[in-house]
């Protein structure tokens, strides 16, 4: 791909504060994008700065993907800053704590499927209707392999990207033919705040990379690409179709 492929183009990243999101917003930047992140967490100031300092334009809001007002409310600030909107990147995510199905709490339930699951929604919802206006954009969800296989310990993360699987298959093939295409990127084990405490845990970590045929948990910016890919006018004919990325894990 071109460095300029996305030149002048707006992206929109939910959860771009670390991880997968901030690697995926310095890419965009990096190919000429204005990106715009929503998140809770107020290290997204840092990948703001990050982009700033690599020539590129960037802004933050601060967004609780739980609240469709606050989700609406980004939309509207990122076309208003930057005149339009081309590529929505749902990231935004939390993990459940690790327990038996029976010992998991409604508290515990509803505090992903809230964040994972309802967040993806809400931003669908506001992107979907911006984009219809346009006649065109590109979505891409992260879901999660826990969206197509299940691991013990974490039943409402895996009902949650289940459920975000489900959503882009449903939104892929009502807008594809408006000219807007929605897919989703199920990582395997990335190296993340999120994931931090396992790897971080000797024992933990040989759990967690017992599946993984490389042996070692994705960087960032090893899922970076896919977004990047199905974001760009080379995947014109990609929709509803969530792409695995997990070093051949699931392939067993």
């Amino acid at each position: 791909m071109s460095l300029k492929d996305f030149e002048n183009r707006v992206v929109l990243i939910t959860g771009g504060a670390t991880g997968i999101g901030r690697a995926t917003a310095l890419a965009f930047a990096k190919r000429g994008a204005k990106v715009v992140i929503g998140d809770v967490n107020e290290q997204a100031k840092e990948t703001v700065e990050m982009i700033k300092q690599e020539g590129a334009e960037a802004l933050f809001k601060k967004t609780d993907v739980t609240s469709s007002s606050d989700v609406k409310s980004l939309i509207d600030f990122t076309v208003e800053q930057f005149g339009g909107l081309d590529h929505a990147f749902n990231n935004a995510g939390v993990l459940p704590p690790t327990k038996d199905f029976a010992d998991m709490t409604e508290e515990d339930f509803d505090f992903v499927v809230n964040v994972d699951l309802k967040g993806v929604f809400y931003a669908m919802k506001h992107e979907l209707a911006y984009f219809t206006t346009k006649g065109k954009g590109t979505i891409v969800n992260t879901a999660s392999i826990a969206g197509i296989i299940a691991d013990p310990g974490m039943a409402p993360y895996v009902a949650a990207k289940h459920g975000v699987v489900g959503l882009t298959k449903a939104a892929g093939i009502e807008y594809i033919a408006k000219g807007i295409r929605v897919n989703a990127i199920a990582p395997g084990l990335v190296e993340t705040n999120m994931t931090k405490g396992w790897l971080e845990d000797e024992e933990m970590k040989k759990v967690v990379t017992a599946n993984t045929p490389i042996g070692r948990p994705a960087r960032p910016e090893e899922i970076a690409g896919m977004v990047l890919f199905l974001s760009s006018d080379a995947a014109s004919y990609a929709a509803g179709q969530t792409f695995i990325v997990d070093a051949g894990q699931t392939a067993h």
